[in-house]
């Protein structure tokens, strides 16, 4: 759509454009496969050299609708869903990264991802350092090397709240020719987009606030088709792929080499696809995703100043609170709102938030976060439990601290059910 149409009119109008006598919503292209009339017109669309889908592993109508417009929305060149948020996450990294490579990471990330690039991608050769992205540019310097191939940080950190200076980051990976691939589900394009930044790749766990009603799995990846992969540091990208007939994919498609090289090898050989029908219900999602989010920051700032003001609360981070250490990086980069998810410590420890958790009553727990339902969650309990102490503090996570994940209810509805769940106590 027309780049100056607002933000609104893109998660409604967006990337679905029916013709004369086309449905009107969407439909679901619920098929594996497609026909074609030439075994030649089929060669060329293995070859790039035509357009068309025939394998829903690699692209579906419903999915492209669905990827023009986060790519739309996001500001960039091009998008590619996944089937998880997790699935984005692997395929950003691993799409320039082999054995033998170095990934700085911030250590304010969610516990899967800390876990998979700590542990899982460890165990397959690709080394990872990870940084508090608050540090001095001197002290992150020192964390790259001759073979970093990227900056990973969460625009929005689960749970701890920090708050990324993207453009300090962006600076910073550059200056080492690297991109930086940044998380931005919490806020999602609605209240933040990296890409205005300086961030080179954005990914989503769309499962989040873009499905936003605990209905389907997904993820998606966002190429800004920006950055430079010619400067010697991807020969992934500018040699002959072997898996592909020596296809060369910063020549074939220049700027969105890396989206492109995704779809071909990473979907193709690992096949973490986002189903048709999945992709549909993200799109509902996307139709209503302004509307939600504005009401999420809403609710969410009301709850965190009643927490800060409340006696059994030891402490409450939430950057749209003026006494937060990253309110000055949240007007900046979140002038709209900053999510609706805030952390919170007892001061009673760990044993008093969970007989908190246990009192709620319109509160639900559960290990989904950022859905129009109210939910609680206790991280070093459930998401972030296979991290050690030291990795828990390094994360902004103690034992007495509560996620929650303020929902699109009516305000006093949320107060009351805290106020009487803290009562208990």
């Amino acid at each position: 759509m027309n780049p100056k149409t607002h933000i609104e009119t893109r998660c409604v109008q967006g990337g679905w454009q029916p013709k004369n006598g086309d449905p009107l919503v969407l439909p679901i292209f619920q098929s594996t496969t497609f026909k074609y009339d030439s075994a030649d017109y089929m060669g060329r669309l293995f070859d790039f050299d035509a357009t068309g889908h025939f394998y829903t592993r690699l692209s579906n109508p419903t999915l492209e609708c669905v990827e023009r417009k986060l790519a739309d929305l996001e500001g960039g060149a091009g998008a590619l869903l996944t089937a998880s948020g997790q699935a984005a996450t692997f395929y950003a990294v691993l799409n320039i990264c082999e054995a033998g490579s170095h990934v700085v990471s911030s250590t304010a990330i969610y516990g899967g991802t800390f876990n998979l690039f700590a542990v899982t991608m460890q165990k397959m050769g690709i080394d990872f350092t990870f940084v508090d992205p608050s540090a001095s540019d001197e002290e992150l310097a020192k964390a790259f090397r001759p073979t970093t191939k990227l900056f990973f940080v969460e625009t929005l950190s689960n749970p701890s709240l920090k708050v990324a200076d993207l453009e300090r980051l962006a600076r910073m990976a550059h200056a080492h020719g690297v991109p930086l691939i940044v998380d931005n589900t919490f806020p999602t394009p609605i209240l933040c987009r990296p890409l205005e930044w300086g961030a080179d790749i954005v990914i989503h766990s769309t499962t989040k606030y873009m499905d936003g009603h605990a209905q389907s799995m997904g993820g998606g990846l966002i190429d800004g088709g920006t950055f430079d992969w010619t400067n010697g540091r991807f020969p992934s990208l500018c040699e002959p792929d072997p898996s592909y007939h020596g296809l060369v994919y910063t020549e074939k498609f220049g700027s969105l080499a890396y989206l492109a090289k995704a779809r071909a090898q990473l979907l193709r050989d690992i096949g973490a696809v986002q189903s048709p029908f999945s992709a549909y219900i993200l799109n509902l999602g996307l139709e209503t995703l302004p509307l939600r989010m504005h009401q999420h920051g809403r609710n969410a700032l009301a709850v965190a100043r009643h927490l800060e003001a409340h006696p059994a609360i030891l402490s409450v981070q939430y950057p749209g609170l003026e006494s937060n250490p990253f309110h000055a990086l949240a007007k900046k980069y979140l002038p709209d709102g900053a999510c609706g998810v805030i952390s919170f410590r007892m001061k009673a420890g760990r044993e008093a938030a969970v007989r908190f958790m246990d009192g709620l009553k319109l509160a639900a727990i559960v290990t989904h976060v950022a859905d129009a339902r109210t939910s609680v969650l206790h991280p070093a309990g459930t998401t972030h439990r296979q991290l050690t102490d030291e990795q828990l503090a390094a994360s902004g996570i103690t034992p007495d601290l509560i996620r929650f994940s303020v929902g699109i209810e009516h305000i006093d509805d949320i107060l009351a059910d805290i106020d009487q769940a803290l009562e208990a106590i």
